[in-house]
């Protein structure tokens, strides 16, 4: 159901490149009737899917490493992050979107997946959802080498971890990435890996 209290008065597109950035003027009414006026930029890339490939036996889990440019500019010298493979919703359901990033991205195949939970990101300024999906999986779904598509220039480092290393990647700082760092204490708590 609608918020009666937002009336949008006004929307302008910054930028309609790679996503759309909007300028968005609304008007709030506050319970005692007061209305305020909001300027606020909206970041529209498009919702999302990401998972955790975690294999019982090995007691280790599927993470990728590659240069995200938005931490290069904030602090992050070599721009590089480790991180569970994800990916932008195409007009598809989040569980197909997540099997086809899941191939493009580390080579392995999987039939089945478990969806956890969704969660807004970055709600200040961003609408994409993710929805976190985990799978288990092993050496024989691997039918491909993984590391992105060269037409989208990806260029993805498969790495495969002890479960326990990744997770001490947290607070070691080395694991810096929200979607990560919730799958990885997801997997903890519901003991995934024993």
């Amino acid at each position: 159901m609608k918020n009666s209290n937002i009336n949008i008065t006004n929307t302008e597109v910054l930028s309609a490149n790679w996503a759309k950035l909007s300028k968005i003027t609304l008007e709030y009414t506050k319970e005692d009737g007061e209305v305020e006026v909001h300027k606020r930029e909206v970041y529209d890339r498009g919702d999302g899917a990401t998972i955790l490939l975690f294999n019982k036996i090995k007691k280790s889990v599927v993470l990728i490493k590659q240069f995200r440019l938005p931490t290069y500019l904030n602090k992050n010298e070599s721009g590089f992050l480790v991180e569970a493979c994800a990916g932008v919703l195409e007009e598809e359901h989040p569980e197909e979107c997540i099997k086809r990033e899941t191939e493009e991205e580390t080579g392995y195949e999987l039939h089945d997946v478990k969806k956890i939970f969704q969660a807004y990101m970055s709600p200040g300024a961003v609408t994409e959802i993710i929805h976190f999906f985990v799978a288990e999986y092993d050496d024989e779904m691997k039918k491909g080498k993984g590391g992105g598509l060269a037409s989208e220039h990806e260029n993805i480092e498969v790495i495969e971890l002890p479960f326990e290393t990744a997770y001490n990647m947290i607070a070691s700082g080395e694991i810096v990435d929200a979607k990560t760092i919730m799958l990885l204490q997801y997997a903890k708590i519901n003991q995934l890996i024993n």
